[in-house]
């Protein structure tokens, strides 16, 4: 495995990661009670109005805030192959073009994604979402965004404010990856492959000899073949 992996792996997590992590797996939680409260309400002939649309917004919030923590982490998925045959300089120059085009990506998202939240956080706060009653908790926005006017649905400024910041966590979590690419602190933007875990545990298996797992595979499947053949004569 990599060396950055295995800093990854036994790496303390900040308070800012236990953050994030109770975050997404709070969004998750909700998302999973909301979605079996509504399927049992249906049993029960009766329909949770704001169920749906509730789910969709948990789902948004858990997959954009998962995302920029998955750069954080170095958990997406990604293919290096064709990155791998180049040599050390030239994977450095790779890997930093890949994370240029990320940055640049991310930049477009959250000028697109501030653009679309902001009218609604300024000229349009009296927009409200579709299904969704406004916590009673929450009513104190309406006498700062909605001139005192209470809000019967959630207005939408609230749920489409994970718009601007998780692109925005992107984008600085991209240029965080291409700084320890540039200080040769990491490799690759993806660091954690499947085929490395693999390898390490045939390595651990066999002690490196990668030829000694053709044998035992011969070896019992030859045995495998000689009790088939014994069985048969046995029934006999």
């Amino acid at each position: 495995m990599t060396q950055g992996s295995d800093t990854r792996a036994t790496a303390r997590r900040s308070a800012g990661d236990r953050f994030e992590e109770s975050l997404i797996a709070l969004l998750l939680g909700a998302m999973t009670l909301v979605t079996f409260a509504n399927v049992v309400a249906r049993f029960l002939d009766f329909n949770i109005l704001w169920a749906l649309e509730t789910t969709v917004f948990l789902f948004a919030w858990l997959v954009l805030l998962g995302a920029s923590y998955a750069v954080k982490r170095n958990f997406h998925i990604g293919v290096d192959i064709f990155v791998r045959l180049l040599p050390k300089a030239l994977q450095r120059v790779a890997t930093l073009l890949a994370v240029a085009l990320c940055v640049i990506f991310s930049l477009l998202l959250l000028k697109g994604s501030w653009d679309y939240w902001w009218p609604f956080a300024s000229t349009r706060t009296f927009y409200e979402v579709n299904d969704i009653p406004m916590p009673e908790f929450l009513q104190f926005v309406s006498t700062l965004m909605n001139e005192g006017e209470r809000y019967e649905k959630m207005p939408r400024f609230i749920p489409y404010v994970v718009l601007p910041i998780s692109t925005l966590l992107l984008t600085i979590r991209f240029v965080q990856v291409g700084i320890r690419v540039w200080r040769g602190e990491q490799e690759l933007i993806i660091e954690s492959h499947e085929i490395e875990d693999i390898e390490k545990q045939v390595d651990d298996m066999t002690g490196g000899d990668v030829g000694e797992i053709g044998r035992r595979t011969g070896l019992d499947n030859a045995q495998d073949e000689s009790s088939t053949a014994n069985r048969r004569e046995g029934g006999r």
